[in-house]
């Protein structure tokens, strides 16, 4: 790792072990509550069409995310080194399989969320502008202004992601405060509970409505860079996590319910903007106009605040020599990862300006969550190496291990089934963009030995 950024490193380490109960369950939830909530819930509706099912998808990519919380934190305690995922999959599975991680990273899972992000922005900005353009432009030049804003230094502190966090609250909160101080009739209707007979192809289609609900609750496992960084992290990190993951479940399902009290199951289908939808049907156009600039302003700043997340990643790849040492390069005037960052955001705007939203949500969480499984499964090797060689206390351990770490497992990979069969296109791109990083990797890996050999 260079050195500049393991000082800094070092640094926001120091800093962050100040983090109390509060702290840590503010972090959680600001590393949850994003864009995606503010569109996700349409694709959710279209795939289920009772309320009950809308409702309930929400409450079950919560307790997913909870679950996955709490595992990721006890593989940071076992595993406390640079690289989060990339590294619990290279210490635990193989190198090969971490370097897929990275590969995915880059090339899928950060590039399609920041995609999708600013497709969210570009449909409210263009509720608030109603400019004749296309979303994927708005979002495409979005995208290339904040790569250059990030490429040249330029960079907001901590503050400002608590203030897209809080900006992203307060608009939800509004949006809820007016729906039951001026809302009409309630479109809920409790019966019927499920849209069609009890099957595998209902658990496959609800499997396929989690897809955009596992997007938006994407972010929890930034839990696993809290467990060193925090007073008494036995407990106040599960409490937070705890805590954090349940506010956010709080804050998404009660605004799923006012999408659905005001709007119905196939209202809600039909708005790809339900935030503005439910707000001009409560204040006319003046209202719709200002959540959605609320919305914009908390996209915009969550998707540059995201665009520096994702490069420890490729440090530790280009550490290990399976990546291009040019992706870590740090300019030394600005101390930005000058090339990682353009990477991400050219590859970015391809995704925004060739897919739609809900392809590009797909892509995402298919590659996502099968790599979120396969790290699970980390912990269950660790765990077992553990049991037949004397190690360390480890801080906490995962409730109920190991059947709700499988029960994780069987949750992930059942969405990545039912993403497959929901849209095979798209998530079989991610999956051949997956399988052509093998010869890659050994590629890298020989060019590496021979270096050394030298």
């Amino acid at each position: 790792m260079p050195e500049n950024l393991s000082q800094r490193t070092s640094q926001g380490r120091g800093l962050a072990r100040q983090l109390g109960l509060f702290g840590t369950t503010m972090a959680v939830m600001g590393g949850i509550i994003g864009a995606g909530i503010f569109i996700n819930p349409y694709l959710v509706a279209e795939r289920v069409h009772t309320s009950a099912l809308i409702l309930s998808a929400w409450i079950a990519g919560g307790l997913i995310a909870l679950l996955g919380g709490f595992i990721y934190a006890e593989l940071a305690a076992r595993l406390p080194v640079v690289g989060g995922q990339y590294a619990y999959l290279r210490e635990a599975l193989h190198p090969a399989v971490a370097f897929l991680y990275g590969w995915v990273l880059l090339l899928v899972i950060q590039t399609g969320g920041m995609a999708a992000v600013a497709v969210t922005f570009a449909r409210y900005f263009l509720e608030l502008t109603h400019w004749q353009v296309s979303a994927s432009l708005i979002a495409a030049s979005a995208l290339a202004l904040l790569t250059v804003i990030n490429c040249l230094g330029v960079r907001a502190g901590s503050h400002v992601q608590s203030a897209m966090t809080m900006a992203a609250i307060a608009a939800i909160g509004m949006l809820e405060f007016f729906s039951f101080l001026r809302g009409g009739p309630s479109q809920i209707f409790w019966r019927p509970v499920l849209d069609q007979p009890m099957s595998m192809g209902l658990v496959f289609t609800f499997g396929a409505a989690m897809t955009p609900v596992l997007f938006a609750y994407g972010g929890w496992q930034t839990s696993s860079f809290l467990g060193g960084e925090v007073r008494d992290p036995k407990k106040t990190l599960p409490r937070g996590l705890l805590l954090g993951v349940l506010g956010v479940i709080a804050v998404y399902t009660s605004v799923n319910f006012v999408y659905v009290r005001a709007l119905g199951p196939a209202g809600l289908a039909a708005t790809m903007t339900p935030a503005s939808s439910v707000m001009r049907e409560l204040l006319g156009p003046r209202g719709g106009s200002l959540i959605a600039a609320g919305i914009a302003f908390s996209a915009f700043g969550f998707l540059g605040q995201s665009m520096l997340t994702a490069p420890r990643v490729y440090f530790a790849m280009a550490e290990d020599g399976i990546f291009f040492r040019g992706v870590a390069w740090i300019d030394p005037r600005t101390h930005v990862p000058v090339v990682a960052i353009l990477l991400q955001g050219v590859w970015a705007i391809v995704i925004a300006l060739t897919g739609t939203y809900a392809q590009v949500v797909n892509y995402v969480v298919a590659m996502d969550s099968l790599f979120f499984g396969l790290t699970a499964v980390c912990l269950l090797i660790l765990r077992r190496r553990a049991a037949n060689q004397s190690s360390a206390a480890i801080e906490y351990r995962v409730p109920g291990h190991p059947w709700t770490t499988l029960l994780f497992i069987a949750a992930e990979w059942i969405v990545v089934v039912s993403t497959f069969a929901h849209d095979p296109k798209r998530s079989l791109i991610g999956l051949v963009i997956a399988i052509a990083g093998l010869p890659a990797y050994y590629l890298w890996r020989a060019k590496n030995k021979g270096e050394r050999g030298t």
